[in-house]
């Protein structure tokens, strides 16, 4: 056998010792990764997922219907209507959001004077039909009062940095 030789087969075995060496030591280590629908890796507070209409604490829409988010949004995935109230202030009749349109920018949330619109902490909101996700006013509500709790500590904990 040549020297070449030789040395080519010295460092393959080498190698393969230093492979070996790894994959055991893996074997007995912990594991990590996570057994998905049971358990979940935590959530950042800047997370944006599905979106949300929150409500004031006495039940009243936050929404002025200002129309900033509309107007925002690169997408165009909001539609809003509004008229005036007899107290002389402006409240949504419709809004509707087309998430197959969304682009989760964020910027609806971000131009939103009261914080009426926001993306909230769910990410598992899958449908089987395309219509399942356009959103009206009363869906966008529902998903406010489901995860308020969570959006509002959100919000605080962020408020620093806003």
């Amino acid at each position: 056998m040549s020297l070449i030789e030789q040395t080519v087969k010295s460092l393959f075995l080498s190698e393969l010792v230093k492979g070996m060496g790894i994959t055991f030591r893996q074997m007995f280590s912990p594991s990590v990764t996570v057994n998905y629908p049971y358990e979940r890796g935590p959530i950042s507070a800047r997370f944006r997922g599905e979106h949300a209409l929150r409500r004031y604490p006495n039940g009243e829409e936050r929404c002025i219907a200002c129309k900033l988010c509309e107007a925002i949004c690169p997408a165009q995935a909001i539609t809003i209507e509004a008229e005036p109230r007899s107290d002389g202030s402006r409240r949504t009749t419709r809004y509707d959001l087309d998430m197959s349109k969304c682009i989760y920018c964020g910027f609806c949330q971000e131009a939103c004077p009261v914080d009426a619109i926001v993306e909230g902490p769910n990410y598992e909101f899958s449908t089987e039909t395309r219509e399942e996700l356009l959103y009206n006013k009363q869906k966008l509500l529902d998903n406010g009062e489901r995860w308020e709790s969570e959006i509002a500590a959100n919000i605080a904990s962020e408020a620093p940095y806003r």
